[in-house]
């Protein structure tokens, strides 16, 4: 769990460090991303980011612990 926490951790200082490109990624835009807007409400669904970064994530946990 320690080796988890580290590895998390520097992955978050990675990534608020690289913010400036990293806003840059089409994620949230992608196909597959709806966007519902009606007079009262926004909806906003983002299926297709959500499946890449979830493939993404179990691959880098996967490399991890083998």
């Amino acid at each position: 769990m320690n080796r988890t926490l580290i590895i998390f951790g520097i992955l978050l200082l990675v990534a608020g460090l690289g913010w400036p490109w990293l806003k840059q990624l089409p994620l949230g835009r992608l196909p597959g991303d709806l966007h519902i807007a009606r007079a009262s409400c926004r909806l906003f669904l983002p299926l297709t980011t959500c499946l890449l970064l979830s493939v993404l994530l179990s691959l880098v946990l996967w490399f991890i612990r083998k």
